[in-house]
């Protein structure tokens, strides 16, 4: 699967160049933990924070995530590069699927929809459990799905 065939626009490289899945990996774990802490204290403050964090990276592109930055910045020194890279388009993606539970999760939880607020955190929870321990995204798995849904259709 190429970038560019994908379901949103296609990757322009001066915004997203191909990542190391190590931190890719990081922003995962630091997802699962904020996420969590929503689901412990019901926080629509730190749902909506985290709302931003993936809308950053979703929509002014990866190399603005906040995790990736933390990640490049103080964890990525200490490492040898990467084996391989990944394309960002895929990933991108499925911050922009995170973006849509986690404002749902933030809508819910401060406008007093708390079940709502529970339901699309845990949603998101569960994508960034998969990815942050097994190294599976499921949004970057639906993105090949749409791609080769779009190729065949086509």
């Amino acid at each position: 699967m190429s970038v560019s065939d994908g379901p949103t626009a296609p990757a322009r490289p001066d915004v997203d160049p191909p990542l190391d899945p190590r931190g890719v990996r990081f922003a995962a774990v630091v997802t699962t933990v904020v996420l969590t802490l929503v689901l412990i204290s019901g926080s629509g403050w730190l749902a909506a924070a985290q709302a931003l964090v993936f809308a950053l990276a979703a929509f002014a592109g990866m190399r603005f995530a906040p995790y990736g930055v933390l990640f490049r910045r103080l964890v990525a020194p200490r490492l040898d590069p990467p084996a391989e890279r990944e394309p960002a388009a895929p990933v991108r993606f499925s911050q922009t699927v995170g973006f849509v539970f986690a404002a749902a999760g933030a809508v819910g939880y401060l406008s007093g929809l708390t079940v709502l607020g529970i339901v699309a955190t845990a949603f998101a929870l569960v994508a960034a459990f998969l990815n942050a321990a097994f190294g599976f995204c499921l949004g970057c798995e639906m993105y090949g799905l749409i791609a080769r849904a779009r190729t065949a259709r086509a």
